[in-house]
Parts: structure tokens; C-alpha cells; sequence
């Protein structure tokens, strides 16, 4: 039983190493050439075109700032929402200072006692006025000085107010505690919910971010192209956006920056381009789609044209296989002068006329 098991395990292993020896002869076997008959035709467009790769996004996400530090009490939008220029987004609730709200209170006793005690004068003075007691100049005097008094008391509550609620009556409508929209537009995200303590941009503090808000009409393609590309790009040349996650929409755009220096990332050159998309009503456009952008390097029009498989180069000039008879296949090598490719057919200057058959090699 011993040796019949053994002679079945050499057996496979002869049998896998002899599949492994035909797999190996199998693949380094050289490709059989496949020829075919070419002809040299006019084309109407052959145009070089390079795709950039990148994403959209507005030219200008607007961060909202709170002026005062506190609490969010009310959020009024959620991201999506479409807001113009002053709506409220959210609106926050002052904690008081203990030693603001201290001096603010002292503040306020201070001038009701100097107002009350103007108001005694000035009443007094009144009186005395009416019946020719005291002169029209010394009367003048303790009315300006009750109405100063009673103008400061009115101010110094209204700092009191400020300083325990961030509201006082004579700015209520226009409230810091009211963050409203500096722009029209989207509301691309809120960061912050109910009961958040947020704080005030300050010199050591670039503030809590309540909202970003964008005008998603105005929208930009980022991309890069690399060192090979950018050379041939121009401010101003159109491009057509297309955006993955919108299937087959595209999108017409203009290239309107190109960074003067670049960047490198894994050992290639590559420089920023931004170009403006062309945004129509209701695109659905989000911000943050990766999207390509395909540009018209150059292009020819009404001329002749071959595939890329009739061509061989040698010293750097370029050849093709000039058929002189079918049956039996006879050609003659015959210089051509190229012009631009598509990566399919390539535009020839010189050496060929329409009609021409060509030698073409496939594999």
C-alpha cells in the first residue's frame, strides 16, 4: 500500500513540474504578427487631448464667525439649504462674565443714584424758573445735567444688558448674538450643534466655524498636469468637465490659472490648473466630486491621416510600408513626415497621398 501511495505522489509531482515547464515555454513563445491593409483616408478632426485629473469646488467657501463667545441656543438651517445674504443661521446665548456682569451691576446703581439726584434738582429748578426765583442760565444748567445723567443711566444698563445677554433694546435687530450670512448661496456644512460653546475670533483664536456657506454658481475645477502637459496649456483654452458621480454630464469650463511653480509628488513635476466651470440651473453639482478635465492640446482638420500601427521610426526619422502589390504582399519603405497624433491615427505632412495602401503590424 506504501508503494503504490508513493508512486502516485512522484506521479503529480512529474505531472506539475512538466505543466510548469509548458506554461513557461507557452508564454515566452514570441507573438505571432498579424498583418493588415491600411488606407491612408482624410479626417475631418485629429486632435491631441490630455486629461487632468482633480476635483470641484467653489471659488470662495465662506467660514461664519460668531462675534461673541457663548453658547448655541438655535440653529435655523441645516447644510444644503439655500440662504441669502443676512438670514439668520444661528443665534447664541451669552454666559456672562461674573466680574463683567459685577461692574456692569455697579455701574448701573452708581448713575440712578447720580440720576436721581439730578432729577431732584432739575424739578426743583423747574419750579423755581416758573415763578422768576432763579435765572434762566443757572435752570439751563441743571436740565443739561439731568439729562446727561439720564442719558448715562440708559447706556450703562444697555451695557448691562449686553454683557449678561448679548441683547440690549437699542440693538436687538442687529444682535451679535444673531450670526447671519455674509453672502448668498448654500450652506455647505455646520459644524456645531445645539449646545456647543463656541468663542470669538480673537488675536490667539481664529473662532469657532458656525457655517460654511458658498455660491455654488460659481464653481472651479482643480486639477493637476504634469510637466510634459502644462507647457501646452494656455490661460483661457476651453475644457470639458466631466464628473464621475454625475455618469456621462459634462460641463463646459475655461482655464483661468496656471501655477508658475510645481509641485513634486512621487518623483513627478506636476502644476496646479483651476479652470472656471460654466454651471447651469439646478446641475446638482455638490462640492468635493472628483471630476477629470479633458483639453485640446492642438489639433489639425481636413487632412490625412494613417493608424499608429503603420509607422516604424529609425534615427529618428519616421517610416511606413508602402504596398505596391496585394497578391503576393510586396511594399516599399517610404519616409513620411507626421504631424499631430490622437494615440489612434497620427496626421501625415509629407510622403503619402490619399488613397495609399500600408503595411500595418499587430500582435
Amino acid at each position: 500500500m506504501k508503494k503504490v501511495l508513493k508512486i502516485v505522489v512522484w506521479s503529480l509531482i512529474g505531472i506539475a513540474v512538466i505543466a510548469v515547464f509548458v506554461i513557461l515555454a507557452l508564454k515566452n513563445r514570441p507573438q505571432r504578427e498579424q498583418t493588415n491593409i491600411e488606407t491612408a483616408q482624410l479626417v475631418d478632426t485629429l486632435e491631441a487631448r490630455s486629461v487632468l485629473t482633480g476635483s470641484i469646488a467653489p471659488r470662495d467657501e465662506i467660514l461664519l464667525k460668531p462675534q461673541l463667545s457663548g453658547i448655541i441656543a438655535e440653529i435655523n438651517h441645516q447644510p444644503g439649504d439655500i440662504v441669502k445674504q443676512g438670514d439668520v443661521i444661528a443665534r447664541i446665548e451669552v454666559v456672562p462674565d461674573m466680574m463683567q456682569s459685577s461692574s456692569a451691576d455697579s455701574q448701573v446703581k452708581l448713575n440712578e443714584i447720580a440720576f436721581k439726584k439730578a432729577e431732584e434738582l432739575y424739578l426743583r429748578d423747574k419750579d423755581l424758573y416758573e415763578k422768576g426765583v432763579v435765572s434762566k442760565e443757572e435752570f439751563e444748567n441743571s436740565s443739561a445735567n439731568y439729562f446727561s445723567t439720564k442719558e448715562n443711566l440708559e447706556n450703562s444698563r444697555e451695557a448691562r444688558d449686553i454683557v449678561n445677554t448679548g441683547i440690549s433694546s437699542r440693538t436687538r435687530s442687529t444682535s451679535t448674538t444673531l450670526v447671519r450670512s455674509t453672502i448668498s448661496g448654500m450652506i455647505l456644512d455646520i459644524p456645531v450643534k445645539v449646545g456647543t460653546s463656541v468663542i470669538q475670533a480673537n488675536t490667539f483664536n481664529d473662532g469657532t466655524t458656525i457655517a460654511s456657506v458658498a455660491d455654488m454658481k460659481d464653481i472651479l475645477f482643480t486639477g493637476e498636469a504634469d510637466e510634459t502637459v502644462v507647457g501646452k496649456l494656455k490661460e483661457q483654452m476651453p475644457v470639458i468637465v466631466k464628473i464621475g458621480a454625475m455618469g456621462e454630464k459634462t460641463f463646459d469650463a475655461k482655464i483661468e490659472f496656471i501655477a508658475p511653480k510645481g509641485q513634486k509628488k512621487e518623483g513627478t513635476l506636476s502644476f496646479e490648473v483651476r479652470a472656471a466651470v460654466t454651471v447651469p440651473e439646478n446641475s446638482g453639482i455638490r462640492a468635493g466630486y472628483s471630476a477629470n478635465a479633458e483639453v485640446v492640446l492642438e489639433g489639425a482638420y481636413h487632412v490625412l491621416a494613417i493608424p499608429e500601427s503603420c509607422i516604424t521610426t529609425d534615427n529618428g526619422k519616421s517610416y511606413v510600408e508602402l504596398v505596391t502589390s496585394e497578391k503576393p504582399l510586396k511594399t516599399k519603405k517610404t519616409e513620411v513626415e507626421l504631424g499631430i497624433s490622437d494615440g489612434v491615427k497620427v496626421e501625415v505632412k509629407k510622403g503619402l497621398k490619399e488613397g495609399d495602401k500600408l503595411k500595418a503590424i499587430s500582435y
